[in-house]
């Protein structure tokens, strides 16, 4: 497109430095982009499989979960809310998987006393049956419809102190992997800032063919992570370096109670992974340890993690929608999306991944980075997903990338989304002493408990296990807790429409939010949300107008089905 071209198109160029979400880049640069979407979602990836799974399976899982995390990108920009987010495992599974490790020793240490206890199943079993339950979780909320209905009642008080913890929520493990090294980090952050914001409008020669479009921004991660890599590589050959595992950092924190991953840190080498020449190149990410277990405890922890993931994910939709300049998710996009994450966090169960699945935040935030949305974009990354689970030699390489360096791109990406909810303000009454005690109370609540029931695992105890372990899995789920006191205090506590940044359409008596209003969209619903011809003709068919279809429906669906027959019979009766 561009490569044809000699001279600068000042229209071109102005296009190209913020693509829509149904526009597509370059091919070079739809490459470099999809990579850095890759490398994104690998650091999600490298923190949750490797604190949940052991030192012998972790190439194996990872491989597994870069393969359905594939499936379900491409699921959910065709099917589902079709926005340009990559799809990964988050800390909406990995808390509720600790928890449940932890009930598990606990229980064992008293068994053990008694002489009644039954040695436990797989672990890597029961996280794949707590996965398939989350799954079902977001598969019902999404297919009920309550996920659209409860967005809808979400003004900008709400949505402030959610997507403000929705950056929030990553800093302790930020902090746990670059402490890795925090030079390698450092410099990261250095270079990413750099990149992203000083030297955001610098171009490459009109000769590469890239076309005025401001490469270091729009590139910032990828170049970041690659020279910082390339740099600990070099110095880690060298021996002026030692590379530290997750295991062996949380083996040094005394306020994360995790005493399975701890006691996996005396087997974990210390040496920077390298790609096994002697492992199969083609591997199918099929199951290998048998089907997923059902428990009792597992299962409540998988409820736990999969309301969790629905805020965490329809916070995701709002964050990227507003980055991208789009209309507002409505409510049959943000019912399709959960629906198509619930599938693909079943799917990743039942075929052997450790975690579910649910939309990146990290890759969300690297669109406001990079100023980048297309779909086409993410679609190509969701196929460089799937190919890094099929081959395992590039797993390993792509898994050996210093734990640091995905702490620092972590660190900067997430602030983006805490930003992002700070604009929410601008439509409300900031002055209103219902809405700073409000704002305030849910942010700090949001932060403290679960830091505090971090270090009192054992504190809730009813008696029944499988209510302690739902119990503690939701107290220490920061996303759960925001959304819950961020909606409650919103809707309990009395204030005006305009305090609280709402307004009511005289026409219809319905409520709107004036951020909605406001926004300023440059793109059409239509072309963000609608998905392609053959899902519309589909959930036109008349057999799935019942529930529970009826929630991932259009309003623009239902009338074209609906003036069509009446369409036709006008016809036949001019006709004749």
């Amino acid at each position: 497109m561009c490569a044809q071209q000699d001279s600068p198109d000042p229209s071109q160029a102005e296009r190209l430095k913020s693509l829509r979400v149904d526009q597509r880049p370059p091919l070079l640069l739809n490459l470099a982009l999809a990579l850095q979407h890759v490398l994104v979602q690998a650091s999600l990836c490298a923190l949750v499989v490797a604190a949940l799974v052991h030192e012998d399976e972790r190439e194996r899982m990872a491989a597994s979960v870069f393969f359905y995390s594939g499936i379900s990108t491409l699921f959910q920009t065709s099917f589902g809310s079709c926005l340009p987010l990559v799809q990964a495992p988050s800390l909406d599974f990995l808390v509720p998987a600790l928890v449940l490790f932890s009930g598990q020793t606990a229980c064992r240490w008293q068994c053990d006393k008694s002489g009644d206890f039954v040695a436990p199943t797989h672990p890597v079993r029961e996280l794949q049956g707590m996965a398939v339950v989350a799954g079902l979780v977001q598969l019902g909320v999404g297919l009920s419809g309550v996920g659209g209905a409860m967005q809808g009642q979400c003004g900008p008080l709400v949505l402030t102190p959610v997507l403000c913890m929705l950056g929030f929520s990553i800093y302790r493990e930020a902090a746990l992997l670059c402490s890795g090294h925090w030079g390698f980090a450092l410099l990261t952050v250095v270079l990413l800032a750099g990149l992203s914001q000083h030297l955001r409008s610098w171009s490459l020669p009109a000769r590469l063919r890239f076309l005025h479009v401001p490469t270091l921004s729009t590139l910032s991660v990828l170049l970041s992570m690659l020279l910082v890599w390339a740099v600990c590589a070099a110095l880690h050959h060298c021996g002026h370096i030692r590379i530290h595992t997750v295991p062996e950092l949380l083996l040094k924190r005394t306020d994360f109670n995790t005493t399975r991953i701890r006691s996996w840190a005396v087997e974990n080498s210390s040496s920077l992974p390298s790609p096994d020449l002697t492992a199969p190149w083609l591997s199918l990410p099929f199951p290998g340890l048998g089907l997923p277990l059902l428990s009792g405890q597992g299962i409540a922890a998988g409820v736990a993690a999969g309301l969790s993931s629905c805020v965490s994910s329809s916070a995701a939709y709002v964050l990227s929608a507003r980055l991208l300049k789009a209309p507002t998710p409505p409510a049959w996009a943000c019912n399709r999306g959960l629906s198509v994450e619930g599938l693909g966090s079943v799917l990743a169960g039942l075929m052997g991944a450790p975690a579910g699945i649910c939309s990146s935040v990290a890759n969300a935030c690297t669109l406001g980075l990079s100023q980048c949305g297309s779909r086409g974009t993410v679609q190509l990354s969701g196929v460089m997903l799937l190919i890094l689970g099929m081959f395992l030699p590039l797993t390993q390489l792509l898994t050996s990338i210093p734990l640091a360096i995905h702490g620092a791109v972590l660190s900067v990406t997430y602030t983006v989304a805490t930003a992002t909810g700070i604009t929410y303000l601008q439509y409300t009454d900031v002055d209103s002493g219902r809405n700073i005690f409000n704002t305030g109370f849910v942010v700090f609540m949001s932060l403290v408990l679960p830091r505090w029931f971090r270090m009192q695992l054992g504190f809730i105890h009813t008696s029944v296990p499988v209510l302690d372990v739902f119990l503690q899995s939701c107290l220490m789920l920061p996303m759960f807790l925001v959304g819950f006191l961020a909606f409650l205090l919103d809707h309990t506590v009395s204030g005006s429409l305009s305090e609280r940044g709402l307004e009511r359409d005289q026409s219809t008596m319905e409520i709107h939010s004036l951020a909605d209003k406001q926004q300023g969209s440059v793109q059409s619903l239509e072309a963000v949300y609608q998905p392609p011809e053959p899902v519309r003709r589909l959930l036109r068919l008349p057999g799935l107008w019942l529930l529970p279809f009826c929630a991932c429906r259009s309003p623009v669906m239902e009338k074209v089905v609906v003036t069509s027959p009446e369409t036709f019979s006008l016809m036949h009766s001019d006709s004749r």
